[in-house]
């Protein structure tokens, strides 16, 4: 498998593509400038299969209809933000106002539990990390050593959680249980800035002291 990293957007999210030997792709979190991503994607003669959601915060979210409409895939995410796709109040683009209104179409999978899926080839185990918002969720590739995390965990951060629907409390335990557990050598593929690892953020990271 290889990944890029593209950072997108008003906030500069980062969006993530993820693709095999057959040039089939996994889109993650497109945050914003859809033609920027669908004339990359194109570039590269990659075919994404799905859209896969970490949270549905308005600067993770601003390309989804225009990448799920221009490829015709399926756009996951979990059932605690499924409606955030469809409310700016919700997702943030109404109390912010740096972008458009978004207003989004349903989401085509609800993830309700964590799990394993398979899409397309492509294995994941879904990790459930609430905290930064009620509804995320991480995404390890196991076989790969990769984990997109979201706002969860930054390098030398943690994301916030003065945000509606944010537990400083939660986001820690998340990070705890379900990021720090993974081999420490996996690569953190976070929401915003550089990549890290796990290891890096165990012996570093300021917010996590004490674990």
């Amino acid at each position: 498998m290889k990944w890029k990293q593209i950072p997108l957007g008003p906030l500069q999210t980062n969006c993530y593509i993820i693709w095999n030997s057959k040039k089939e792709c996994l889109v993650i979190d497109p945050g914003g400038e859809g033609e920027k991503l669908i004339q990359w994607l194109d570039s590269q003669t990659l075919s994404p299969v799905a859209i896969l959601l970490t949270h549905a915060h308005f600067d993770h979210i601003g390309a989804v209809d225009h990448v799920r409409e221009n490829y015709n895939v399926p756009v996951y995410i979990h059932e605690k933000e499924a409606q955030w796709l469809l409310d700016p109040a919700l997702n943030g683009s109404q109390l912010f106002m740096m972008s458009e209104l978004i207003r989004l179409k349903p989401a085509d999978y609800i993830l309700t539990s964590e799990k394993k899926l398979e899409i397309k080839g492509f294995k994941l185990q879904l990790l459930e990390t609430p905290g930064h918002s009620p509804g995320s969720i991480s995404y390890y590739v196991q076989d790969s050593g990769i984990v997109f995390a979201g706002d969860t965990l930054f390098m030398g951060s943690i994301g916030r959680s003065d945000l509606p629907g944010g537990n400083h409390k939660e986001l820690l335990a998340s990070i705890h249980d379900k990021l720090l557990t993974l081999p420490e050598n996996t690569t953190v593929l976070p929401g915003h800035g550089p990549e890290t690892t796990i290891e890096s953020e165990m012996d570093s990271n300021p917010f996590l002291n004490g674990f």
